[in-house]
């Protein structure tokens, strides 16, 4: 992407920033806060976007009701610059988190009735097996790639075990998962996955319709006439669950072990110390933010962040995986601590789940299996090594979200 400075005109910035995926941004977001909190980047596609950096206008940013999800409210400028098909619905995209009051209200809250703490507990057993049964397959090889033989899979088994997906259809569900955040790139992806899975997904429906179990699809469907869902509105909130139950607790997980890998001294403290690991999750989450930038937002009136002049229409995006480790909040930032409580004094608390009325419902459970899943390597795989030199390690094509294609380890076979 090219930058501008705070309401100038784009200028060139680093051709690897935001835009490749085996670019760390860290160094950059730590410029762009310094230089240029609010960015005007210019994508390679000709899509300008505001770009919100420090903490504190992130936060602010993420609770302001002049910055609509829907976007409708960019559609000017979005065909100006001949960008408003970027924004088309596809069959799975009628959600809240594209919708801003009373729309998302109403979306949100059938979502929300369901999805619950009682449900998530509830799951609990079954990640910890889950968790074993994964680590079963390894254990005895001395080497896996943590990323494809462990952290792709537990959340997308765990989100299918919701979402009472049939066992024998889960590597088909895990393929889907897995691509379907990849940038459209390819004119067959909306055929290949977008469509077919929405197909399954409507499949899953009338079979949940037909014989309701103890499941979050029968679950939606029970609570669906009432909250007045449309069929695309509730398969959009299926697909939804599946992003928030995966992608980012895949991330976590990934991210969670290669920042312990770098920084062997918290590894060894947390071997030591196990009870640590509610606090270590959420450092991951702070440190390596799973989703590195919020989704668009669109300026419903002209505003202003941070002195930076934003015009009705425009679109603005929070870089979350920047605020975390924003300096002004905690000198330390770019120090990986363990024992770092997630809400002392001077945190104020990360914002990797967002914030406002767009938090993560898949928190909780992303937070569960994290903490589930580091307890159980900690005490089954706890000499775990970094396989190949880090520089070899690349992240995931994805607009929004921040995560390892691989992590190769070794370890002691047992």
């Amino acid at each position: 992407m090219s930058q501008a400075s705070a309401g100038g005109e784009p200028r060139a910035a680093r051709p690897d920033f935001i835009d490749d995926p085996s670019a760390d941004p860290h160094r950059e977001y730590a410029r762009l806060r310094a230089e240029c909190p609010v960015a005007h980047l210019v994508s390679g596609s000709g899509m300008h976007v505001h770009v919100v950096s420090r903490y504190d206008d992130a936060k602010a940013a993420l609770a302001d009701p002049r910055l609509r999800k829907d976007p409708r409210v960019g559609l000017r400028r979005l065909q100006e610059a001949g960008l408003a098909n970027f924004f088309d619905e596809g069959p799975l995209f009628q959600h809240m988190l594209s919708a801003d009051p009373p729309e998302h209200t109403r979306l949100r809250k059938p979502v929300a009735a369901t999805f619950t703490a009682r449900r998530t507990q509830q799951l609990r057993p079954r990640i910890q097996q889950i968790a074993d049964e994964l680590i079963d397959a390894f254990a005895g090889k001395g080497e896996a790639d943590f990323v494809r033989d462990f952290a792709d899979v537990l959340p997308t088994f765990v989100i299918a075990e919701l979402l009472g997906i049939p066992v024998l259809d889960r590597d088909r569900f895990h393929h889907w998962a897995r691509e379907i955040m990849r940038p459209p790139g390819d004119p067959r992806h909306r055929e290949l996955v977008e469509e077919q899975f929405a197909r399954y997904l409507d499949e899953q429906i009338a079979r949940k319709r037909a014989q309701p179990g103890d499941d979050l699809v029968s679950a939606l469907i029970a609570v669906r006439a009432e909250d007045r869902l449309t069929e695309a509105e509730l398969r959009g909130s299926l697909f939804l669950l599946l992003i928030a139950g995966y992608e980012t607790t895949t991330n976590l997980l990934g991210n969670g072990m290669l920042a312990l890998l770098r920084n062997p001294d918290q590894y060894a403290l947390l071997r030591e110390r196990p009870d640590l690991v509610p606090n270590a999750v959420e450092e991951f989450l702070r440190y390596e933010s799973p989703v590195a930038r919020s989704s668009f937002r669109f300026a419903a009136e002209d505003l202003e962040i941070a002195g930076a002049a934003i015009s009705e229409g425009e679109m603005v995006m929070v870089a979350l995986l920047s605020a975390n480790r924003d300096e002004r909040l905690l000198p330390d930032a770019d120090r990986l601590d363990v024992t770092r409580p997630p809400h002392a004094p001077g945190t104020n608390g990360h914002l990797a789940f967002g914030y406002g009325i767009h938090y993560c419902l898949g928190a909780p459970l992303a937070r569960l299996e994290a903490r589930i899943a580091f307890e159980t390597l900690l005490r089954r795989v706890p000499d775990i090594e970094l396989a190949v030199p880090v520089e070899r390690l690349t992240y995931r094509p994805a607009a929004l979200m921040h995560g390892l294609e691989s992590l190769p380890i070794r370890f002691s076979s047992r």
